[in-house]
């Protein structure tokens, strides 16, 4: 069994005495209260006092950066990624190949083992499967695509074979692990730790936190009256709940044909926009009526801000504007896709936990690559609904869906309602829209902004990829890519014509 483990790489040498330090500044008439002359020894108490007083900002200056290997990928995205706190480096799953029986297993029986075990060796030869029946479907779009030559070798043979991975992924575990470097402050690793004793973490959830808070304790041994000061668990009311099929059933239908629907919207966005404009410049209507103000910021030529190398949308007056302005999503996309989706952490999303999902029928997403073939979509769904009958089986030998959560496929649909404002959003569809990014998301952002568009016009058309917004700001090239670059000129488009299968 692959061993989890975790690795306190950098961090605060003192951040107990940094706590105390950054307290007593507060309060300070002679300047800034340096750690080294901070009475840490008199001020010991004032941690717990601080903590359970509420004034939880002093324990966010001190981060910790950890390497962690051998985590699944579920448990990234149940845990370390669900949440805004944080940043997170994690090898990619989308264009690396996935080494064989590199999952997560749990503690199980002997009889389940061996069906757990099975299962695993299965997806990955499907993995295998899928793979090389891809690779000549991605060989003949790239042939009759204009943009690129299927003869030009060794480099489009590497972009095919990326390309077929990507897609294949779709039928592994979720389960499977991965790993990368994970920085959080003191704050964050105490809701983790709060959060691992409910009822819906996993045992693979509660050992990492506690080897991440046993990494700190080693730097610093002090956390431990924090941990003490915290340790009770929670019930959080989600053990008996079931999502129901009719329950999905009904979300399913309610999206109709989009993968994302807008439900809710800011009803006077334009007019709000505007007077927003309108103050920053100290205009009246007169002066400057509303279809200028929203071009005056919202038009990449006009407002240059949009088009800087580095987010500053949160640093000028102007751009933050753009806050006032909110809109809800109800969407659906694979796991795969949604630990992609997740990453936009200023725009938050609910749903329901996995393990109340009803695992007795498949519910999966298949990518548009597949759907092109009839006969490798037939194969993708037969290689499904074996997965599931097998996670079927351990359900009979009663293993709890805690453990067999794992073998969910990456394809695994997440139904969720998404909600943001216009600022997070503006960001997230600049880099959703490239023609590079992962084709849900993508089609989840063209949807969004088609719906935006129709009800708010002088807001939408300026929801643009990124080479678009570098296109209408002058810049010289259009496309930052560079080698990555789509080849396509998609700033010439109007988003009713993007299409893409890959």
């Amino acid at each position: 069994m692959t061993k989890l483990s975790v690795k306190l790489v950098h961090s605060f040498t003192q951040p107990a005495r940094n706590i105390v330090s950054t307290a007593k500044t507060c309060y300070s008439s002679s300047g800034v209260v340096l750690d080294e002359f901070a009475e840490f020894h008199k001020d010991e108490s004032l941690i717990v006092d601080l903590l359970r007083a509420g004034h939880h900002t002093i324990f966010e200056h001190q981060y910790f950066q950890f390497a962690i290997e051998n985590v699944s990928r579920y448990s990234v995205w149940s845990l370390l990624h669900s949440h805004p706190f944080y940043n997170s480096h994690q090898v990619s799953q989308r264009y690396n190949k996935v080494r064989p029986d590199y999952v997560f297993i749990p503690e199980l029986p002997e009889s389940a083992l061996v069906i757990y075990n099975e299962t695993i060796k299965l997806q990955y030869q499907f993995y295998e499967e899928l793979h090389r029946l891809l690779i000549p479907e991605v060989k003949k779009i790239y042939s009759e695509s204009s943009n690129q030559n299927s003869n030009n070798s060794e480099k489009i043979s590497r972009k095919i074979d990326k390309k077929s991975c990507e897609i294949a992924r779709y039928i592994l575990p979720i389960g499977t692990l991965t790993y990368l470097y994970h920085t959080i402050n003191i704050v964050t690793l105490l809701r983790y730790y709060k959060k691992a004793s409910s009822f819906s973490d996993s045992n693979e959830e509660k050992k990492l936190v506690n080897l991440m808070v046993e990494e700190v304790k080693e730097i610093e041994p002090k956390f431990e009256i924090l941990i003490n000061e915290i340790n009770s668990s929670i019930d959080n009311n989600c053990e008996n709940i079931s999502i129901s099929k009719k329950y999905c059933h009904d979300f399913d239908m309610d999206l109709g044909n989009y993968t994302s629907k807008l439900i809710d919207y800011s009803n006077n966005a334009e007019t709000i926009l505007a007077d927003s404009v309108r103050m920053y410049y100290g205009f009246d209507e007169q002066q400057m009526d509303s279809t200028v103000a929203i071009d005056t910021i919202l038009n990449p030529a006009k407002n240059k801000i949009l088009s800087s190398d580095i987010v500053l949308t949160n640093n000028f007056l102007l751009s933050k504007s753009l806050n006032h302005i909110r809109y809800t999503f109800k969407k659906k996309l694979s796991h795969t896709a949604d630990c992609q989706n997740q990453r936009h952490r200023t725009i938050q999303s609910s749903s329901y936990e996995l393990v109340n999902m009803d695992f007795s029928e498949p519910d999966f997403i298949t990518p548009k690559l597949i759907k092109v073939n009839p006969i490798i979509e037939k194969r993708y769904i037969e290689m499904m609904n074996i997965i599931w009958d097998k996670i079927n089986k351990l359900n009979s030998v009663g293993v709890k869906k805690k453990e067999q959560v794992y073998l969910l496929p990456n394809a695994l649909t997440i139904r969720l309602i998404e909600s943001g404002n216009l600022l997070n959003y503006h960001h997230k569809y600049s880099m959703r829209l490239c023609f590079n990014a992962q084709e849900e998301i993508w089609q989840n952002s063209v949807d969004e902004v088609k719906q935006i568009f129709q009800v708010h016009p002088n807001i939408g058309k300026f929801l643009l990829p990124p080479c678009s917004i570098h296109f209408l700001a002058n810049d010289k090239v259009s496309c930052h890519e560079g080698k990555r670059s789509c080849g396509n000129s998609v700033w010439e488009k109007n988003i009713c014509d993007y299409e893409r299968i890959l």
